[in-house]
């Protein structure tokens, strides 16, 4: 049986999804989750910020606490590095079990394991409604910036919510037995099965260091290699490998109208010129690529055929798809697919610059600057150990 197949018998029907766009939109309806459960909330972030949002969520959790509900938080050790000492301690002290994935030790030599993150945003209420995106819990606004970060969340009820249960419980069994000190009990509340709340067909997709090192890629392939009319892809890291760049290009000159959205303002600089240096083969191929200048774009989410669709955590670089774990939820439902496709088409027409050969960013100095990144990302990924797994072409 093929990795295809057996991905086609992860997804259940049965579900209902709701698009949240921003965390303008998503942290009200966790907020309101988290207020209404009755029996545990179990939450998963990379980064906790102590801010006005990360006090919020965390005020909800301490609230759920104070009325006996279970409530698990998993955080990163390295995106969340701050939070044990500032609210994570608070939230202990209202009864709130915190782990944190990988800790970071004081020493500053670099590690190649230390990468390995958890990257994943997910939270399930009461074993019955469950959300997955690509939002931490942290502020929508930079300083500077009117509009909201550009991202997405999904609201999830029926059978998925429970594979999405699991998939978090297990996580947490693996934290709580590598701390050798202080140990949360073993989570005791088991939920009834998830019971049809729509008509929607979706699954779960995750990336691990074991049994699920390219699934969420390896989806991605099946889809756009499927593609017949239409690939949107919105990604804030873009960095794709060999046989991911090769599919998009491939499906872009059979005549697929092939999108691009991603960052036009930057925040981490190496990524973002090693992202431009790919970008000329792209172009060539009748890709179309468009920068965001709205906010920070931090969306992970892609639309094919108007059909297709994945809302998540992952980015496409070597990064996402060799080191961290990540999630993403696959949908495939019409009405969900084009609801994402309209929300992207907008933001293109309405926030986005089009990049075309010749730019004025496409100077001759800035093409060496751009290379260089890309030679600079492709030596880090070798040193890491993992390039035999993501082979990185030249830059176009």
């Amino acid at each position: 049986m093929s990795a295809a197949q057996r991905r086609t018998q992860d997804f259940s029907s049965g579900n209902t999804l709701q698009l949240l766009a921003t965390g303008v939109a998503y942290f009200p309806v966790l907020i309101a989750a988290i207020d209404g459960a009755t029996h545990e909330v179990h939450l998963e972030t990379y980064i906790f910020a102590d801010d006005e949002t990360g006090r919020s969520v965390a005020a909800a959790l301490a609230r759920a606490a104070r009325r006996d509900v279970a409530v698990r938080v998993l955080v990163d050790g390295f995106g969340a590095r701050e939070f044990v000492t500032n609210l994570g301690a608070s939230l202990i002290a209202d009864g709130v079990e915190l782990l944190v994935y990988r800790p970071q030790p004081q020493q500053r030599r670099l590690h190649w394991h230390r990468l390995r993150r958890l990257h994943r945003k997910l939270a399930v209420i009461d074993g019955h409604l469950a959300f997955v995106g690509g939002i931490n819990v942290n502020s929508d606004f930079e300083a500077g910036v009117s509009a909201p970060r550009f991202d997405y969340a999904a609201r999830i009820e029926g059978p998925l919510v429970a594979t999405i249960h699991a998939a978090m419980r297990h996580v947490w069994h693996i934290v709580r037995w590598s701390h050798l000190g202080h140990r949360p009990h073993a989570p005791s509340f088991q939920p009834s099965p998830p019971q049809p709340k729509g008509t929607v067909r979706a699954a779960l997709v995750i990336r691990d260091n074991l049994r699920h090192r390219r699934d969420i890629e390896e989806a991605y392939l099946e889809a756009m290699t499927d593609a017949q009319r239409e690939i949107i892809i919105a990604n804030a890291y873009f960095l794709p490998g060999r046989r991911f760049l090769d599919a998009l290009i491939d499906a872009a000159q059979r005549g697929v109208n092939v999108a691009l959205l991603l960052q036009g303002r930057t925040d981490h600089v190496l990524q973002h010129h090693a992202m431009q240096a790919i970008y000329d083969s792209l172009l060539n191929a009748g890709v179309r690529i468009f920068e965001y200048q709205a906010a920070f774009l931090h969306a992970k989410v892609a639309v094919i055929d108007g059909e297709w669709a994945t809302v998540g955590s992952s980015n496409i670089d070597p990064f996402s798809l060799l080191l961290s774990r990540e999630a993403n939820i696959i949908s495939r439902d019409r009405p969900f697919a084009l609801e994402l496709a309209t929300h992207l088409r907008s933001a293109i027409s309405r926030d986005a610059v089009e990049i075309h050969h010749g730019a004025k960013n496409r100077s001759w100095l800035m093409r060496q600057i751009n290379t260089a990144a890309y030679a600079l990302v492709r030596l880090l990924v070798g040193m890491t150990g993992y390039g035999k797994h993501y082979t990185m072409s030249g830059p176009g």
